[in-house]
């Protein structure tokens, strides 16, 4: 479902203290924006209305989130679903940042100097026609993208409802040298613990469709 322009989202946003609006310019320094900069790092691509990435900063306060899409509309959403998150912690939003970005272009942003412990890909665009494979954000020249900032032995959580774009993805991973550490093709009669659904994935298991879900690790190049 599109969501209607709403010319009220971007002033809110920028009156919010973990929006960030312009992220390029913190590249390659993206550690130093958090009160606890040694913390570890989390990055959410394509986070939504923000219900996965609000219930993990909210009980995690030891570990740094940055959550991204790329829609004023649904990011105002996002930022409204964390604060009642924290609120309900009676937490301040200290580890976490949100941005607006569009992540094919996610080097525009995030360099080498980033150093992301752990990604998270939920529910995203499947692209099913040929052409616009390369789109996906597990394709493998996205994941190369990500392989500049992740750690070695930095994972990626990725979880979708969508058959054809689990096994391809398998294939993008071992491409671009990652390691399937884990994999279900039903993560909610699986033996994973501590998942945390999104709005998608309450939907599609409403509708009788398994969550597929996989982690992959960073293989060291040298390897």
């Amino acid at each position: 479902m599109r969501l209607r322009k709403k010319p009220w989202a971007r002033p809110e946003l920028e009156k919010c203290d973990f929006f960030v609006t312009n992220p390029k310019d913190y590249k390659g320094k993206w550690a130093a924006q958090f009160k606890n900069k040694e913390n570890p790092i989390y990055l959410e691509l394509g986070c939504g209305k923000g219900t996965f990435i609000a219930v993990h900063g909210a009980e995690n306060p030891n570990i740094n989130y940055i959550a991204i899409d790329i829609k004023d509309e649904v990011l105002v959403l996002a930022k409204r679903n964390i604060e009642r998150a924290y609120e309900e912690k009676n937490r301040a939003v200290d580890n976490l940042k949100l941005m607006a970005q569009e992540i094919a272009l996610i080097s525009d942003i995030f360099n080498s100097e980033d150093l992301v412990n752990r990604i998270y890909i939920n529910f995203c665009n499947p692209w099913p026609k040929e052409r616009h494979k390369k789109r996906r954000l597990t394709h493998t020249r996205q994941l190369n993208n990500y392989r500049e900032f992740l750690i070695d032995g930095g994972e990626i959580y990725f979880k979708t409802d969508d058959d054809e774009l689990f096994e391809e993805s398998l294939e993008y991973f071992k491409e671009a040298k990652f390691k399937i550490e884990y994999i279900t093709y039903d993560l909610h009669n699986s033996d994973f613990v501590g998942n945390v659904e999104t709005e998608h994935e309450k939907m599609f298991t409403e509708q009788g469709i398994p969550t597929k879900f996989l982690i992959a690790k960073k293989i060291n190049e040298k390897n």
